[in-house]
């Protein structure tokens, strides 16, 4: 097939390289523009524009892919299908129809749960036990087309967003590669969201990574899973803010001594911390500016000992899950 992809992030890196491998003609590849990034705010390219110039495809990066003269540029590139991955745009109705096919999208969720652009975090914050990728026809709302075919997986108990992020972009590499094939011979099913079961998953902020102590372990544990790599999750001691990347959950149930944030214990590789309920190990600390470490090496020489205690911060205050916003499929 001719496909003309549209992506951003290493979300969607695995999808693309999977259309050149599995023989696909990528006519075109749609991409956000160039933006400055690191300290030196030097414009860098990004992760699907440089996949795509190693491969020696096409490229083309408009800042506004529903103009006029962006659909023109796309819809001379001939597709079959446009295929949508992650792009970081809402895109309209005169570009979703311009290819025979359709326009195609992966989603890192089974939808209809969790549409919008933070399906992943949201999943492990929610602590859900199981998650996958679903493919659908694209219509002009945020995740709401039919659905052709999804894949679904566990995901593991202390497992973080970074990491369950790689999986799910693999997965969707494989299922879109099958999506295209039941297509392309007429097999493809087209399934209407269910209304029930619809949720919103938006934007994720720093503000959300803040460590209310008061809650319980479970719940701590599921922010900090679902705050790694980014926008991490953050707590005070010492006067001293930190981002904490790595948890294991001793239990809601343990009896922990001290009110909630205090550490009680300091085990060889973690600090052992009372929460609302229960107790909850830190096994990975990065100070502001350093390196990760232990847990209990950050211990070493800071004056930290049990009894000393996390300050306490303000709750995380949610976005709305209910109101789409701009989104990245």
């Amino acid at each position: 097939m001719r496909v003309v992809f549209m992506g951003t992030p290493d979300f969607s890196v695995p999808c693309l390289i999977a259309l050149v491998n599995a023989g696909h003609e990528v006519s075109l590849v749609v991409t956000q523009p160039d933006r400055p990034k690191g300290r030196g705010r030097q414009l860098a390219p990004t992760p699907v524009k440089s996949a795509a110039i190693e491969r020696q495809l096409n490229v083309f990066q408009p800042e506004r892919p529903n103009r006029p003269e962006a659909v023109a540029e796309i819809a001379a590139a001939r597709p079959d299908v446009l295929v949508v991955v992650a792009y970081g745009a809402i895109l309209r109705g005169t570009l979703l129809c311009l290819a025979p096919m359709g326009a195609i999208n992966v989603h890192a969720s089974i939808l209809p749960r969790y549409r919008g652009m933070s399906p992943i975090h949201r999943a492990i914050l929610d602590g859900d036990e199981m998650t996958g990728v679903t493919t659908m026809h694209m219509d002009e709302g945020v995740d709401t087309g039919d659905m052709i075919l999804n894949l679904t997986t566990a995901i593991g108990p202390d497992e973080t967003t970074g990491a369950l992020h790689d999986r799910l972009s693999e997965m969707g590499a494989r299922l879109l590669i099958q999506t295209l094939a039941a297509i392309e011979n007429g097999t493809a099913p087209r399934t209407p969201q269910p209304a029930l079961g619809a949720t919103y998953a938006g934007r994720i902020d720093k503000a959300q990574g803040a460590i209310d102590w008061t809650r319980p372990a479970h719940e701590i544990h599921n922010r900090i899973r679902a705050m790694t790599p980014a926008p991490g999750a953050t707590g005070i001691l010492n006067d001293q803010p930190i981002h904490l990347s790595a948890s294991r959950l001793v239990g809601d149930d343990i009896a922990a001594a001290g009110t909630s944030g205090t550490i009680f214990a300091i085990t060889r590789e973690a600090i052992r911390v009372a929460t609302g309920k229960g107790a909850i190990d830190i096994h990975e600390i990065r100070p502001a500016g350093g390196k990760t470490m232990s847990g209990a090496d950050y211990t070493r020489g800071r004056g930290i000992a049990p009894g000393s205690c996390f300050q306490a911060t303000p709750p995380a205050v949610p976005r709305n899950s209910d109101a789409p916003g701009k989104d990245p499929s």
